[in-house]
This record gives C-alpha cells, structure tokens and sequence, in this order.
C-alpha cells in the first residue's frame, strides 16, 4: 500500500468515526499533495511524498517554537497533534551512526575532497535520508569534513 493510499484510508475513517481533529490534520496533507498533483501535474510518488511530509514536519516544528514563544499553549497542542500525525507516515528516523556510515559511502563513492564535491554527495545521500533525519544537520556535518 502507498503513502497516499494508507493516507486515503485513513481520511475515511476518521470520517467514519467523527474525529475531528485527525480529520482536519489529514485534510491538510491530503491537500498539499492535491496541491503538488495539480501544479505539477504529476501523481505523487511514495518518495515525492516523503519530501512533502518532511516539508511539513519542519513547517510544524517552526510553528510550535513561534506559538511557545507566543505563549499560545492551544496553537503548540494543535501543532503537535498535526506534527505526531505526519510522523506516522515517515520512515523511522536514523540513528547517528548510520547517517554518519551513510556519509562515509557518499564520500567514498564521489572521492569528495573540496567543498565543489558537496553536491555530488548530496545528490547520493538525499534520497536515502529524505523524511529520515534532518537534512540541515547532514549538511553541516558534510561541509565540516569537506571543510
């Protein structure tokens, strides 16, 4: 089953069942991925769905640190909600060993030794770790062992 059928399924049973809230979270991915279809003209693949849902994830960890800041407690539940939701259709998250072992094949694999070759690697190591750990953090790690 893919991502977007799973997420199909579940729509429906949350109308089913009358809950509201979860009704509302899947509402809003089922209309990002609406939205990705119509612009692009495309039928989301479970990878391309990966992107959206990361996208969405780092959008809800924004909102929740502005809300917190805010001190709008209501906002920060209903983000969290929204966040644990679209976790559910990630993939488990890597450990730091296996980014880092993942890394070090990117880097033997391009022979990487200037800052030039960053996009040689990211290009092997992005669909890997897509929804699967911080991109931005990899980033970092890569440019400090390019560095």
């Amino acid at each position: 089953m893919t991502l977007k059928d799973r997420l199909n399924n579940e729509l429906k049973d949350a109308m089913r069942a009358r809950d509201k809230a979860k009704l509302e979270a899947l509402r809003l991915i089922s209309a990002a991925v609406k939205q990705i279809e119509v612009d692009e003209r495309i039928t989301v693949t479970d990878d391309r769905m990966l992107v959206i849902l990361d996208k969405m994830a780092k959008q809800r960890k924004e909102s929740i640190a502005q809300f917190s800041a805010a001190n709008r407690q209501d906002l920060v539940d209903k983000e969290e909600f929204e966040l644990a939701l679209i976790h559910s259709y990630l993939p488990s998250p890597l450990t730091s060993e296996e980014i880092a072992h993942l890394i070090d094949e990117a880097f033997s694999e391009t022979n990487a030794a200037v800052m030039a070759d960053m996009g040689k690697v990211m290009a092997i190591l992005k669909p890997k770790l897509q929804g699967r750990c911080d991109m931005a953090q990899v980033s970092t790690l890569i440019k400090s062992r390019l560095a």
